[in-house]
């Protein structure tokens, strides 16, 4: 195969297949290439990564060295993603009734979802997380994003228990913005105790709803080691129950009357 082949069929190998590693000789045998040749690819495209701003390749050393792509978001890039989010919330016919913000649409393309989970996945990418948990059922697409660039699974946290997870260790919560005594159930096959876990979810008013997933990982022994959230309201008048979180975009009102929408970007930079 020529080096135009290599380099194709390399960078769409790991692209595919975050930082999964991979030794050296595997790629030599594959491409019926010397060492020396693939080596000099990994530089090409290692350089191409980082020139893009999309992540780089962890290379280590030795007779069987091997290679693994870490996926990460510039800056650059991370703000001006951003920064497109918050034009499209502005929009005044997002507007519900009740004050609410229709994000549906945004939750629904694959590319949007997607991006969203690399800027997650390059914040927390040294934390050593071992799975991303969700609370059903908008937040369910970004977890899998999110999951996707870490390499790690997916728990769902539901409402309800369902017969086919077996039995299932359930919490009482207070929900932050409506004060109601909410449940949340999770299966105990779901997560090994003393897990790393990283929380998600789509939206956060005062976090009644991220607190109580916290708590239910409590009975896991669980370490949350992150907790992320789409968009984040900025309400004065509600009492936030979770300090420690990253969020990408803060909607700071939404006025009725006006037509009007404030949002900036979050605490993400």
């Amino acid at each position: 195969m020529k080096r135009s082949g290599r380099l194709v069929a390399l960078t769409n190998f790991f692209l595919e297949n975050p930082r999964v590693h991979s030794n050296l000789p595997s790629f030599v045998e594959m491409f019926n290439a010397a060492k020396a040749s693939i080596s000099e690819d990994l530089d090409i495209i290692d350089e191409l990564f980082r020139e893009k701003g999309i992540g780089y390749l962890k290379r280590t050393s030795g007779s069987t060295g091997g290679v693994m792509f870490i996926p990460e978001l510039s800056r650059d890039r991370g703000n001006q993603f951003i920064d497109q989010l918050c034009d499209r919330l502005k929009d005044p016919n997002r507007i519900l009734p009740g004050g609410y913000l229709y994000m549906s649409d945004i939750l629904g393309e694959p590319n949007t979802v997607r991006e969203i989970g690399r800027i997650f996945a390059s914040k927390f990418s040294n934390l050593e997380i071992e799975c991303i948990v969700t609370v059903a059922t908008k937040g369910i697409p970004l977890a899998y994003a999110v999951a996707s660039f870490l390499q790690v699974p997916v728990v769902i946290a539901r409402r309800n228990p369902q017969v086919t997870e077996g039995s299932s260790v359930s919490i009482n919560y207070v929900s932050g913005s409506s004060k109601k005594i909410q449940t949340m159930v999770l299966p105990k096959r779901s997560l090994p105790e003393g897990t790393n876990v990283c929380i998600i979810d789509d939206f956060m008013k005062a976090g009644g709803t991220i607190n109580g997933m916290v708590s239910l990982l409590k009975e896991f022994n669980a370490n949350v080691k992150a907790i992320g959230v789409l968009a984040e309201a900025d309400d004065e008048e509600e009492e936030r129950v979770v300090n420690d979180y990253t969020s990408l975009v803060k909607i700071s009102s939404v006025d009725i009357k006006e037509n009007f929408i404030s949002v900036q970007r979050g605490n993400y930079i």
